[in-house]
C-alpha cells in the first residue's frame, strides 16, 4: 500500500511539473518578441490571398519536408569550420553619412547576413535589418553575431523604408524594427507580418502589408512584393505569414532582393513581369542537401541571378550567424566558382564596404585566413 501511495505522489508531482512547464512555455510564447496574432480585417485579407490554403500560406507546389533526424545529426556532427578562426574585417560606417541627403544613383552596403543598406534613385532602404547581437527572441541566448555590425543600432536614422522577406528571427528583429519605427521608417512586409509590427508599437500608417505582385510607391520608387519559396512562423513552422522577395524600381535603376528561398521558376516569372534588375542581392548561405526546396545553394543562386537577367550579383545570407552545417565561408567560395563558370559578375564587399553601381570595384578575398606572420 505504501508503494502505491508513493507512486501516486510521484505521478502527482510529475503532472504538476508538466503543467508548470506548459504554463511557462505558454507564457514565454506570449512575449512581444514572438509577435502578434491575426484577426478581423487583417485575417480576412490573408484568407483571400491565392497563397492561403487550409488555414496557412503555401508554396506552389506545396513544400514537402525532406528533413531526416539521422541525416541532420550526421551533418551536425561533421567537422566543417562553421565559425571564422580570425577576426572578420568590418568597415565602420558613420552616422554622419545617414544625415546627408540621398544622392542619385545606386549603391549598397552589406551589413552582414541578409541586411543591406541600399540607396536607389534618392531613396534609402534596408533589407531585413537585424542589427542586434543575436538572431533570437532573447539577447542572452541564441545564434550570436560572428562580427559586429558596421554601425551600432542606436545610431541608425533617416531610413526611408525597410523591406522584410519573412518573419524568422534572423530576418525580423524586434529591437531593430522598434528603433527604426521611431524615426518614421516605412515598412513593407508580406501579409500577416504587420501584426508583429503592431505588437511592437509601430504606427499603422508606417506598415504596408502586401501580397505577391502588389506594389507601392515611395518618393518616385516602386516597391514590388514578389514570390519566393520558403516558410514562416515565429513560434513554430506553421506558415502563418507570407514570405516574399522584393523588386525595387526607381526611374533609373532596379534592385532585387531574394529573401530566403529555394530555387524555382519564380525568378524567370519576376523577370518576365517586372524586367531585369541592375543589382541582385541573392541568398547563397545556410543550405543543406535536405533543405534545397526552401534554401537554395550557391550554384542555384547563380542560376537564379541568370534567370533574373541581373547585371551584378551581391551574395547575402552568410558570414554573420552560424545557422547551417557547411563551412562558414563555403557559400561565397562556391558562389565565386559557379559565377566564373557561368560568366556572372559578382561583388564580394567586406561588411560595411560600399559598392557603387557603375564604378570599378575590387573584390578582396577577405574571407580567407590571413597569411601566417
Amino acid at each position: 500500500m505504501k508503494t502505491w501511495k508513493l507512486l501516486a505522489k510521484v505521478v502527482v508531482v510529475l503532472a504538476l511539473l508538466v503543467l508548470a512547464l506548459l504554463a511557462a512555455t505558454w507564457g514565454v510564447l506570449r512575449l512581444p518578441a514572438f509577435g502578434g496574432t491575426w484577426e478581423g480585417a487583417r485575417l480576412a485579407r490573408m484568407q483571400q490571398s491565392p497563397q492561403f490554403t487550409n488555414g496557412r500560406f503555401e508554396n506552389t507546389p506545396p513544400y514537402v519536408s525532406k528533413l531526416s533526424v539521422l541525416r541532420e545529426l550526421h551533418d551536425f556532427l561533421g567537422d566543417e569550420v562553421r565559425e571564422p578562426a580570425f577576426e572578420v574585417p568590418v568597415l565602420k560606417m558613420s552616422a554622419d553619412d545617414l544625415a546627408r541627403p540621398v544622392a542619385s544613383g545606386l549603391r549598397s552596403w552589406w551589413l552582414g547576413h541578409a541586411s543591406v543598406l541600399v540607396e536607389i534613385d534618392g531613396v534609402r532602404i534596408l533589407t531585413d535589418p537585424v542589427l542586434s547581437q543575436r538572431a533570437s527572441p532573447f539577447q542572452f541566448i541564441g545564434p550570436a553575431r560572428l562580427h559586429p555590425a558596421p554601425l551600432p543600432l542606436e545610431q541608425w536614422k533617416n531610413i526611408d523604408a525597410v523591406v522584410i522577406s519573412h518573419d524568422h528571427f534572423d530576418h525580423l528583429d524586434m529591437d531593430t524594427i522598434s528603433h527604426l519605427a521611431r524615426g518614421g521608417t516605412q515598412f513593407y512586409v508580406g501579409l500577416g507580418i504587420g501584426a508583429h509590427l503592431e505588437r511592437w508599437q509601430v504606427p499603422t500608417n508606417q506598415i504596408h502589408e502586401m501580397d505577391w505582385w502588389e506594389h507601392a510607391e515611395l518618393k518616385g520608387v516602386t516597391i514590388h512584393c514578389t514570390p519566393a519559396r520558403h516558410y514562416s512562423g515565429r513560434t513554430s513552422m506553421n506558415n502563418s505569414t507570407l514570405w516574399a522577395s522584393w523588386m525595387i524600381r526607381g526611374p533609373q535603376h532596379a534592385l532585387y532582393y531574394s529573401g530566403d528561398t529555394g530555387y524555382a521558376d519564380h525568378f524567370k516569372t519576376i523577370r518576365a513581369r517586372l524586367g531585369a534588375p541592375n543589382l541582385a542581392l541573392i541568398k547563397v548561405g545556410a543550405y543543406g542537401d535536405t533543405w534545397m526546396d526552401i534554401h537554395m545553394n550557391p550554384e542555384s543562386a547563380v542560376q537564379a541571378h541568370q534567370d533574373l537577367g541581373a547585371t551584378t550579383l551581391l551574395p547575402v545570407h552568410w558570414a554573420t550567424f552560424n545557422l547551417a552545417y557547411h563551412d562558414w565561408a563555403a557559400p561565397v567560395v562556391r558562389t565565386l566558382a559557379a559565377a566564373r563558370a557561368q560568366g556572372v559578375q559578382v561583388v564580394t564587399p567586406r561588411v560595411g564596404e560600399k559598392f557603387e553601381w557603375g564604378q570599378p570595384f575590387e573584390n578582396r578575398l577577405w574571407f580567407q585566413p590571413p597569411p601566417a606572420q
